[in-house]
C-alpha cells in the first residue's frame, strides 16, 4: 500500500483518517463517533481478515460450509451456546452507544469486503490456502457469539465428580485445593459418577480454537484456570513521576495473529487508545483522556452442570417437580462444503443446552451458563466505559460486564486508583456449584447477585491495588449461600508483585516496567530455603547461588525447573495422593505442590530425603536434556517462543517457515509475572503474555506497550512480525496519544471518504 492512499467507502458520512504508525498502531480520526467505529471494522478488516472472518465462522457454526464435514460436530456445539435472548435487552448492557457503534464496525469491515470484490485490495493469501471467501457481518453476529471467552467451571466439576467417584471425597483436595478452604458437601440427589467424555469434549468443541489438518473432532482439555493476566496500579504518592502508574499484561494462547489488536480512536467525545480483540468494536484495555484502565480474568463460578433422569418412555422428556418436562428441540440444516447439506438437532433444556444424552444410563446432561444472559458477549461491554471520565463512571459502567467474570484496574489523572470486580455471578441457595447437581428442579438459581456488590478496592492506604487472578474474596462474600468460587490460580504472580511494590517508597516507569517483564520464581523463593538441611551437591550450589529468576540464558533456571516440574512435584503429589490420581486428575496443582512441601506434610515422609534424592534425579536430567557442562546450560535453549501460523499443517515447508515466527529462546514460566507456560515435552510456550501495557496516568504519551507478534495478521505485511523480536527481548514501543507524537510515528496515512 503507498504511503498515502485514499478510498471511497459506502457506509461513511465524513472522510476519516486512519495514519498508521511505524509498529502498524493505527491512529484513527473522524468527524463523529460511528464513523469511527466504522473506520476501526475497516481497518480490522485490513490486518486481520482471515483471523476475524474465522472467529464469526467459528462462533456462528459456520464452519462445515468453508472447510467441510470434519468440523459438523464443532458447528453443532457452538450453535448450542448461541444467545438466543431479546435483542434489545442484549445492546442495553452494552451502553447507550452500543448498538449504533457495532453496526458502524460491522459496516466497516463489510465495506473493505466491498473493496476486495471490487479490485481495491487483495484478499489475504490464507483464503487461496483453503479455497474459501470472507463472508458479511450482522451488528449481531457480535454479540450473539458467545463461546469466545470461557467462563468457570464445568471443566472442574467434571473431573471432580470423577475423582470423587474413583477415589473418593478426600482425594478432591489433592486435585484442587479449594479457596476458602471448606468441606466438599455431595448434593443430595448426586451419585458422583465418571462424566461421560462426550460432555467435556461437547463443551470444548464450542469452545477452543479451529484446528487445520489435524483431528478436528478433537480438543485439547486446558484448563481455563491457566488462563491469567497481571494488573496494578500506584497512587502518585507512590510514583517518582507525581502521577499515578498503572500496568497490564493479559494472558492467552500464543497464537498466530495474537488475539489482541491496537488501535487509537478519535471522534468528538470519543479519544481512547489500547488492546481489544479485532473482531470486537472499542477496546478492553487502555487509555482515556482522563482514566486508564485493565483487567484480568476473575475466578467465580458462572456456570453449572445438570443431570437429567430421562423419561424412559420418551427419551425427549426430563424429570422436573415431580414430573416430565419436554426438551426444546431445534433442527437446524447446516451446509457442508462437498457434500449435502446435513441436519443438525440441537436440545435444550430449561437451564439451557444439553451437552450430552447417555441413552445407555437414560440420562442426559446439560449446562446452566450466564452466557444466556444479556451483557455476557465476551469484553463487549469495555464499549461502557470507553468515554468514562472518573472512577465512578467506571465503575457505574461495570453493571453491564456480565461475562468472563474479570478483575478491572483503574486510575484517574486525578491520582485515585481503584480494584473493581465485575461479572454476573449467580446465588445458590443451599449448594456451592463446585459439583454436578439433578436438573429435576431442586437446584436452581435464585438470582444474579447486584453487579454493584462484588468485592471493590479504592484508594487504598497501601498506595497500590493488583491482580493476577488469586482468591481475593472479602468476608461479606463468604456465606454459605453466596461465595461465589472456590477455584483460583496460583497465586506466585500476586506474591511476587505485591512483595516488589511494598519493597521500596516510590516506583518509577522503569521499575514498572521491570516488574512487568520479571521472571521472578516464587516457588523457587518458597521451596529453596528448604534444602539447607540436605546434603552438599553441586545441584545444591548451583541453586543457592541463583537470583530465583528463570532468565532464558540461566544455567540455574534450567535445574530448578527440570527439578521442580519433571522430579519434585510429581514426586510431591505422589507421595501424598492415592496411586493413580494425579494422572486421572490430569492437570497437577502446583500451588498446592509447595504448600505441602514447606509445611512438611507428614504424607511426604522424609521430606529431606525426598529433596535429595529428586535434586540427584533433575541434576541428570538437567545433563541429559542441555549438556555435559553445567557451564554451558540455558533455559531458553529448551523454554522458547515459537508461534506456528494455524494453517501450517497444510502448507509447504517454505511457506509455513515462512508465515510462523520464531524459535526465540525465552525465560520465564508459566507461574513468573512475565508468564510464558510452555509444554513439558518440548519447551514451546502454550500461553501467557501476549500483550502490556505501561501508563504514566496523565502523561499519555510516555506510556509505552507490546503486541507479541504484530498488529497485521497477513502474513505478506511488514507488521506481520515486527514486534516479535521487542517482544522477546522484553522491549516496549511508544503508545502514541498526542497529535506531534502521532504525527512523528506516522509511517502512512489512508484516507477513506464517503461513497457516492
Amino acid at each position: 500500500m503507498p504511503a498515502d492512499t485514499a478510498y471511497q467507502t459506502q457506509g461513511l458520512s465524513a472522510a476519516v483518517d486512519i495514519r498508521i504508525d511505524r509498529w502498524g498502531i493505527a491512529h484513527i480520526k473522524a468527524e463523529n463517533q460511528p464513523d469511527a467505529f466504522f473506520a476501526q471494522g475497516w481497518n480490522a478488516a485490513r490486518d486481520r481478515l482471515w483471523q476475524i472472518d474465522l472467529w464469526r465462522k467459528r462462533g456462528l457454526g459456520l464452519l462445515s460450509a468453508d472447510f467441510g464435514a470434519a468440523y459438523v460436530e464443532k458447528d453443532r456445539a457452538a450453535r448450542l451456546f448461541l444467545y438466543r435472548g431479546e435483542i434489545d435487552a442484549e445492546w442495553r448492557c452494552y451502553g447507550s452507544n452500543a448498538k449504533e457503534w457495532t453496526e458502524a464496525f460491522v459496516a466497516g469491515i463489510n465495506a473493505y469486503l466491498d473493496g476486495i470484490d471490487a479490485g481495491e485490495h487483495e484478499l489475504p493469501p490464507e483464503f487461496a490456502v483453503v479455497g474459501t471467501k470472507p463472508a458479511r457481518w450482522q451488528a449481531v453476529d457480535v454479540v450473539r457469539i458467545r463461546s469466545h471467552a470461557r467462563v468457570n467451571n464445568v471443566d472442574n466439576e467434571i473431573r471432580r465428580s470423577g475423582v470423587l467417584a474413583k477415589y473418593g471425597p478426600e482425594a478432591d483436595g489433592l486435585r484442587k485445593a479449594r479457596e476458602p478452604d471448606r468441606p466438599l458437601k455431595i448434593p443430595d440427589g448426586f451419585e458422583p459418577h465418571e462424566i461421560p467424555a462426550a460432555v467435556y469434549q461437547t463443551y470444548l468443541r464450542a469452545t477452543e480454537p479451529v484446528s487445520f489438518g489435524k483431528d478436528t473432532t478433537q480438543a485439547d482439555a486446558t484448563s481455563s484456570e491457566l488462563i491469567g493476566s497481571n494488573a496494578w496500579a500506584l497512587t502518585p504518592e507512590r510514583t517518582t513521576t507525581g502521577r499515578a502508574i498503572l500496568a497490564s499484561d493479559p494472558h492467552r494462547a500464543h497464537q498466530l495473529p495474537g488475539l489482541r489488536y491496537m488501535v487509537h480512536l478519535q471522534a468528538p467525545g470519543l479519544n481512547v487508545i489500547g488492546a481489544g480483540e479485532p473482531a470486537v468494536p472499542g477496546v478492553s484495555f487502555g487509555h482515556n483522556d482522563d482514566i486508564a484502565f485493565g483487567l484480568t480474568i476473575w475466578f467465580v463460578d458462572q456456570e453449572d452442570l445438570y443431570v437429567y433422569d430421562l423419561n424412559p418412555q420418551n427419551p425427549d422428556q426430563y424429570r422436573y417437580q415431580g414430573g416430565w418436562e419436554d426438551m426444546r428441540i431445534e433442527r437446524q440444516t447446516l451446509a457442508v462444503k462437498g457434500e449435502a447439506a446435513r441436519e443438525i438437532e440441537l436440545r435444550f433444556t430449561r437451564h439451557g443446552p444439553v451437552l450430552h444424552v447417555d441413552r445407555a444410563a437414560n440420562r442426559a446432561y446439560g449446562v446452566r451458563t450466564v452466557w444466556t444472559e444479556p451483557g455476557t458477549a465476551a469484553y463487549l461491554a469495555s464499549l461502557n466505559f470507553l468515554q468514562a471520565k472518573t472512577i465512578g463512571d467506571y465503575e457505574n459502567a461495570l453493571k453491564g460486564w456480565g461475562a468472563p467474570a474479570s478483575n478491572h484496574i483503574v486510575a484517574e489523572t486525578s491520582g485515585k486508583i481503584a480494584r473493581f470486580t465485575a461479572g454476573f455471578i449467580p446465588e445458590r441457595p443451599g449448594w456451592d456449584g463446585t459439583l454436578p447437581v439433578p436438573g429435576d428442579g431442586r437446584y436452581e438459581w435464585a438470582r444474579l447477585h447486584d453487579p454493584l456488590t462484588t468485592p471493590r478496592v479504592k484508594d487504598p492506604d497501601s498506595g497500590w491495588v493488583a491482580t493476577a487472578n488469586q482468591y481475593n474474596l472479602t468476608p461479606e462474600w463468604l456465606g454459605e449461600d453466596n461465595t461465589p468460587g472456590f477455584e483460583w490460580t496460583d497465586a506466585s504472580r500476586y506474591r511476587t508483585i505485591a512483595a516488589a511494590l511494598d519493597a521500596k517508597p516510590r516506583h518509577s516507569l522503569d521499575d514498572v516496567r521491570a516488574l512487568q517483564t520479571s521472571y521472578h520464581s516464587n516457588q523457587a523463593e518458597r521451596i529453596l530455603p528448604l534444602l539447607s538441611a540436605v546434603p552438599r551437591s553441586p545441584a545444591k550450589t548451583m541453586l543457592q547461588g541463583w537470583n530465583l529468576s528463570l532468565d532464558a540464558d540461566s544455567g540455574a533456571a534450567a535445574l530448578f525447573e527440570t527439578w521442580f516440574q519433571r522430579h519434585l512435584a510429581p514426586a510431591v503429589l505422589e507421595r501424598a495422593s492415592p496411586a493413580g490420581l494425579q494422572a486421572y486428575a490430569a492437570i497437577s496443582d502446583l500451588a498446592l505442590v509447595v504448600d505441602l512441601l514447606t509445611a512438611g506434610d507428614p504424607r511426604l515422609g522424609d521430606r529431606d530425603a525426598m529433596l535429595a534424592e529428586t535434586l540427584a534425579a533433575a541434576w541428570e536430567g538437567t545433563h541429559a536434556r542441555f549438556g555435559s557442562d553445567p557451564a554451558t546450560w540455558r533455559w531458553g535453549d529448551f523454554h522458547h517462543a515459537y508461534h506456528p501460523h494455524d494453517l501450517s499443517d497444510l502448507l509447504d515447508e517454505a511457506r509455513c517457515q515462512e508465515w510462523s515466527v520464531g524459535p526465540q529462546p525465552k525465560g520465564g514460566s508459566g507461574y513468573t509475572i512475565n508468564n510464558n507456560n510452555y509444554r513439558l515435552q518440548d519447551g514451546r510456550l502454550t500461553l501467557g503474555v501476549t500483550w502490556r501495557m505501561v501508563c504514566d496516568v496523565g502523561d499519555w504519551d510516555a506510556c509505552v506497550t507490546i503486541n507479541s507478534t504484530g498488529q497485521s495478521g497477513n502474513p505478506e505485511s511488514p507488521h506481520y512480525q515486527d514486534l516479535f523480536p521487542l517482544w522477546v527481548r522484553d522491549e516496549y514501543v511508544p503508545m502514541s496519544f498526542g497529535e506531534a507524537q502521532i504525527a512523528a510515528e506516522t509511517e502512512r496515512t489512508v484516507r477513506l471518504k464517503p461513497g457516492a
